[in-house]
């Protein structure tokens, strides 16, 4: 019996002189990381946890709310999986109002009408590519003995009230594919490219040789300059929600062979107009421009009732919609999951009440306190959002037992031959996820850098020389 009891004590004693050695490890390596003259004016935060425990192996600063940057797509995600569940899908209906007569002829609209999905015409997926999502529809509307439309194609997009950019995001960053505003309708997420042909001297005026979809209907002003050679995009577009004009500012280096990636300003429109574009392009003219009852909302025309449904497209499962969320830190794709589940829960679409949703669920299933998730969107692309790490080590351990974790877990992408999620702003800088110890010990670890000084890539490595004690 004694000796049953000095081998207990001995295995308990190991376990925790383990843990003691792990936790003094990585406090070592942080004191040397915050002291470091890049952090002089700056605040850097760690918690790292035990995965199956929920034991805290380390914490610094784990309550302070810092900017999360991308990492807050971490949160988003999970709170999808609990919320939506992984098999959820987003409907896209086409249908139309109004009668067919015998030679043809549509007298009404064909309704494009939307419930969020985010991956509507994206490449991402092979059923979802904007040439196969409008063939379809075009097959559809033919197979209806639609010859002739007397009317207009028109997107609903009102189930979130229009589009719209989160609360707090900024002009520098609306204009750009990864600030593309979020409606119940999007298209190719949002986003078109622009290539750009560089001037034959520095500072000389570049010139727009094409876009990758046509956007006729919109205004570019390009005021970009030259760049020297070696300096890349430095690109910005400056448009906002339901801009007609999309002015081009910055430079483009004169050795820059790249597409320029920006907002399109209303997702809706540019789903009706592409399909009014491959409607007349299959010989089935329309008498009416194309439209959204936005517009229609907006000049107090009356919407159309749809009498029959044409077409039905599901969107891939959420889990597949979350790998890219995660993996390319696809910004709409936080906007559009958020708003979809709290207007699933609740029948509101505003972003806000999709963070008191969020924060509130967490609230009551862990305890975590609201001020430590200040959230103004669910993609982490405002500057505003202040969230603690040890609110998000909480919740990414919290969630290893669900059936869906391992669909979670290959979402994140591997940085430093560890799996975790960035996030990366001016001035912020952040890593999320898990590693398991040299001794076996599962982790889970989230780690925020705010305001440090000098480059991001240096910072980046030191980061990574931190998160190195963790293997």
């Amino acid at each position: 019996m004694k000796q049953y009891v000095l081998a207990l004590f001995a295995i308990g004693f190991a376990s925790y002189t383990t843990a003691q050695s792990l936790s003094q490890k990585i406090a070592t390596a942080f004191r040397t990381f915050e002291s470091h003259e890049t952090l002089a004016y700056g605040t850097a935060s760690l918690t790292v946890i035990n995965a199956n425990t929920s034991e805290v192996v380390f914490a610094k600063n784990e309550r302070t709310g810092l900017a999360p940057a991308s990492t807050l797509k971490t949160i988003t995600s999970a709170t999808a999986y609990q919320k939506l569940g992984a098999a959820h899908t987003f409907e896209t209906i086409v249908a139309y109002s109004g009668n067919i007569d015998a030679e043809g002829t549509l007298h009404g609209d064909i309704v494009i009408r939307g419930s969020g999905d985010p991956s509507l015409g994206s490449d991402r997926f092979p059923q979802t590519l904007d040439k196969t999502v409008l063939a379809r529809w075009v097959q559809a509307i033919q197979q209806a003995g639609i010859r002739r439309i007397s009317g207009a194609v028109a997107a609903d997009d009102t189930l979130y009230n229009g589009h719209t950019a989160p609360g707090g995001w900024t002009w520098q960053d609306m204009g750009n594919y990864y600030g593309a505003g979020v409606s119940a309708l999007n298209w190719r997420e949002n986003a078109v490219g622009v290539n750009f042909a560089a001037g034959s001297q520095l500072g000389a005026p570049t010139a727009v040789l094409n876009t990758t979809a046509d956007l006729s209907y919109l205004q570019l002003v390009n005021e970009t300059t030259t760049g020297p050679r070696g300096s890349g995009d430095r690109v910005y577009a400056y448009s906002a929600p339901y801009s007609s004009r999309i002015y081009l500012r910055g430079t483009y280096g004169i050795d820059l062979r790249k597409t320029i990636y920006l907002s399109v300003p209303d997702g809706a429109y540019d789903a009706a107009y592409q399909l009014h574009r491959a409607l007349d392009q299959a010989g089935i003219k329309q008498t009416s421009t194309p439209t959204t009852f936005h517009l229609l909302q907006l000049t107090g025309s009356e919407l159309p009732q749809t009498e029959r449904v044409l077409h039905v497209h599901r969107s891939p499962a959420l889990g597949e919609l979350i790998y890219w969320f995660n993996q390319k830190s696809i910004n709409l794709y936080g906007e559009a999951l958020l708003k979809a589940m709290v207007y699933n829960e609740t029948g509101k679409a505003d972003t806000r009440d999709g963070a008191e949703m969020l924060r509130t669920y967490w609230s009551r299933k862990l305890g975590i306190a609201p001020g430590e998730l200040k959230i103004m969107d669910g993609s982490g692309l405002s500057p505003e959002n202040r969230v603690t790490t040890h609110a998000m080590a909480r919740i990414l351990q919290s969630i290893g037992k669900e059936p869906w974790f391992g669909s979670f877990y290959e979402s994140l992408p591997t940085y430093n031959g560890m799996k975790m999620k960035s996030g990366t702003i001016g001035g912020v800088l952040g890593y999320v996820g898990y590693q398991t110890a040299s001794d076996g010990t599962p982790l889970v670890f989230a780690l925020l850098v705010n305001n440090y000084q000098g480059g991001a890539q240096a910072m980046r490595q030191r980061m990574f020389q931190l998160l190195n004690t963790l293997k």
